[in-house]
């Protein structure tokens, strides 16, 4: 029987886009808690912000020939700045001097390449005033004397907030996953009226993905896991920055969806400073090995202030995609093999083409040895990323392994594909 989250553990590669007013000082999207910035001191990066060079559709090219299926936008971020034209608040794009619905266009955009659409919502808003300030962890003002004392009414910020959430599901057409962003000390669960917020997007969006962070944060995986998952439990786990060392599992061992969040360089938001970038090579081998481990990646651009994804993320991002159009079918539809993990590199398998998908990082002295399956069972071998027939290595010293099955690349000890050579093995 068909699962909601069939679409999504089948595509595997998603874009997050961490996008706002944080853009300006380029100092990351927690630049106002990080330097404790006042209302009235980050009001300059609202008066400012005029993405002149936004265009969604490039971001969405980008997204599609790199590979990617779908994405996820921050429609608000933790600062409290829309870029939706939402009616509850004046803090939003259209009264900027841009004067457009960003998310509008965005969802317009990706749809139009085919690509499944999510909008991130953050549960924090620093600049609400009825969200809860001196005394919280990370408030930018959460060591102000002058707000020692004031009261708020967090009745009033939830009523906001799941204001917010619904026009983002009444008003903007399909929407295939929310990625909520974070719980965090007491801020949990029902303190969001959870059940209630997810009833509620289920009832305008009933095909909707949802993410675990109701309840948890970029480290923890919430109720899902367990044998008794709360009804505000989501859809899959969201792991930040981390790949699980054996994927996720719930308590009777069954494999649950889950989604690694990674940053190309160390930040989510446009930092000017931050020339971290992870080359394409290992970013491709994370991707193979989220898949291998039954997960997604979620790979994030920041772009500028001007709406311009950094140039090092666009070449990044081409070079990804130049592999996935040779290797795409090692990753979609693909998951985890049962296998172990080989010594060169990963397996990914497409149980339902009954393919296994040797992923070699590492040439090896002698041949390749196809772990986990009898010579008999094996009904053809390529590789992949040209089709070519691939035979079985009669090299005299693999004598002593009968029952294995070893594949040669030739002479060359380098391999055809330096970053990931697969393998492609169709079996009987």
């Amino acid at each position: 029987m068909p699962k909601k989250t069939d679409w999504f553990e089948h595509d595997r590669f998603g874009m997050f886009i961490h996008w706002g007013i944080y853009a300006i000082p380029a100092r990351g999207e927690w630049v106002k808690s990080n330097e404790r910035i006042t209302d009235e001191a980050y009001q300059k990066y609202f008066d400012e912000f005029d993405p002149e060079d936004y265009d969604p559709r490039a971001w969405a090219k980008a997204a599609k020939n790199a590979g990617m299926k779908y994405a996820v936008m921050t429609a608000k971020h933790h600062d409290g700045f829309c870029l939706f034209d939402s009616k509850l608040t004046d803090y939003k794009s259209t009264n900027t001097k841009c004067g457009r619905d960003l998310i509008r266009e965005y969802l317009e955009a990706f749809r139009a390449e085919g690509l499944k659409v999510g909008l991130y919502y953050s549960l924090l808003d620093w600049r609400h005033p009825d969200y809860p300030h001196y005394g919280d962890r990370i408030h930018p003002m959460r060591d102000n004397e002058a707000f020692k004392g004031v009261a708020h009414n967090f009745d009033n910020y939830l009523k906001y907030m799941h204001g917010q959430v619904e026009e983002l599901c009444a008003n903007y057409g399909k929407i295939d996953l929310f990625w909520f962003d974070f719980s965090y000390d007491s801020l949990s669960g029902e303190a969001w009226k959870a059940t209630e917020l997810v009833r509620m997007i289920r009832g305008y969006q009933p095909g909707v993905l949802i993410d675990n962070r109701l309840e948890a944060s970029g480290e923890g995986d919430g109720s899902l896991v367990t044998d008794s998952p709360n009804e505000y439990s989501g859809d899959f786990v969201s792991p930040e920055q981390v790949i699980p060392l054996d994927g996720v599992r719930d308590a009777a061992g069954n494999p649950v969806p889950w989604e690694a969040c990674v940053t190309m360089n160390n930040g989510w938001g446009f930092t000017l400073l931050d020339k971290n970038f992870k080359p394409a090579p290992m970013l491709i081998k994370k991707l193979v090995e989220c898949v291998s481990k039954g997960g997604n990646l979620l790979l994030n651009v920041g772009p500028d202030a001007k709406g311009r994804i950094p140039e090092e993320s666009l070449e990044i991002l081409a070079e990804i995609g130049k592999w996935m159009r040779q290797n795409r079918k090692s990753i979609y539809g693909c998951g985890y093999a049962g296998l172990g993990k080989p010594e060169y590199g990963r397996i990914t398998k497409n149980a339902a083409t009954n393919t296994l998908y040797y992923h070699v990082m590492e040439n090896q002295v002698g041949g390749i040895p196809l772990h986990g399956v009898k010579k008999e069972r094996i009904k053809k071998m390529r590789m992949l990323s040209s089709g070519a027939e691939l035979d079985f290595s009669r090299f005299w010293a693999l004598y002593k392994y009968p029952d294995i099955a070893f594949v040669s690349f030739g002479d060359s000890a380098l391999l055809p594909d330096p970053v990931d050579t697969v393998i492609e093995v169709e079996l009987a």
